[in-house]
């Protein structure tokens, strides 16, 4: 294992990446069959997930050097597992992202880099500052591309938020007048934007969205504003009966929804549907992708709701029956990956 950890860190010195990510795998393989101590009892319990997120972040970076973020992402997931709290494994994964072109994603783990870089360190504000340059390059490119909805941010203080939500949708539909089909605000958490705090100090805003399609808008809204984001009109939870509908929801319907959701959680730290709630979205799409036998979409998206959920204690309080549906979820995640058959809390969720 010293061998493969020193020969694959003079390969990656000698920007040889491809050598380098062999000698990394092959660390990590020795790692998960339990050759990083030779006494347990020695190392802290952390060690060796620290160890393994550690050559997970070598191989992020060999990957998007040699030009497969695909694979990457994978890597960059595993690396925010191990360890959550740090900021550069969430700067690495929105690396990964921007470079699929996936921009909202790229500007959520921007934003979370952000947030865990001010309450670990925070001690050099160029460097807070740079990251939200980088969330705030991400936002906006993922508006820029969007044709199927639109936004509007509106500073939010103590004001009564019915009337303010109101307000909002009306100014939406006077700036944005193709998309008004369905116009809602998000009722739940308060949303930030990547500006310098001399500027703006824990400004908030109301997230409004217009859609060209109502159907759509109407799905997003529902799934947004409910404790346990669903996806109404299918017969189960994102698993359609037939492969052919699966096929049909998600390229008529279900890369839309995802693709607003994925917008909305670019600039909302704590959500208030609680700290599952993004990660029961990837269960579904992974739900979904699994009915249409995409196993290495599955499989990533799988591990991505793990990332989600190892950092959600870190971006908010977890209430103990939060924390237990939290380890349950993790531990399905785990299952589902090696494949184990069994009653979960996933399943009982989707049966709710």
């Amino acid at each position: 294992l010293r061998a493969a950890l020193s020969d694959g860190s003079a390969r990656y010195r000698h920007r040889d990446f491809a050598a380098a990510a062999a000698r990394f795998s092959t660390a990590l393989e020795l790692c998960s069959k339990d050759f990083a101590t030779e006494d347990p009892l020695k190392f802290p319990p952390d060690y060796i997930s620290r160890l393994d997120s550690w050559i997970e972040s070598k191989l992020v970076i060999c990957y998007l050097k040699l030009g497969q973020p695909g694979l990457a992402l994978h890597h960059s997931h595993r690396s925010i597992i191990g360890s959550p709290s740090h900021f550069r494994s969430h700067l690495r994964q929105a690396a990964c992202f921007r470079c699929l072109h996936r921009y909202s994603e790229a500007a959520r783990s921007a934003m979370v880099a952000e947030c865990l870089y001010v309450l670990a360190e925070g001690a050099r504000l160029e460097t807070s500052d740079l990251i939200q340059l980088y969330w705030q390059a991400m936002i906006q490119e993922a508006l820029s591309r969007e044709v199927s909805f639109s936004v509007l941010y509106t500073p939010f203080e103590k004001e009564d938020k019915t009337d303010k939500i109101k307000e909002a949708n009306k100014t939406f539909a006077e700036k944005h007048p193709d998309y008004v089909q369905h116009i809602f605000t998000d009722p739940h958490g308060i949303h930030v934007l990547p500006e310098k705090a001399e500027s703006h100090p824990d400004q908030q805003y109301l997230l409004t969205l217009g859609f060209r399609n109502k159907e759509i808008g109407k799905i997003v809204e529902a799934s947004v504003t409910r404790k346990l984001p669903v996806f109404p009109g299918q017969k189960t939870t994102f698993s359609p009966s037939m492969e052919e509908e699966a096929e049909t929801f998600w390229q008529n319907t279900g890369k839309r929804i995802m693709a607003a959701m994925a917008f909305i959680g670019s600039t909302k730290i704590k959500d208030e549907r609680g700290p599952c709630a993004r990660a029961i979205e990837q269960f579904q799409h992974a739900s979904l992708l699994s009915h249409l036998q995409r196993g290495e979409e599955h499989a990533q998206v799988m591990t991505q709701a793990m990332a989600e959920l190892a950092t959600a204690p870190h971006l908010q309080r977890v209430s103990q029956e939060d924390d237990k549906l939290l380890q349950s979820l993790m531990a399905d995640a785990r299952d589902i990956l090696a494949g184990k058959p069994g009653e979960r809390a996933w399943t009982k969720i989707q049966k709710v």
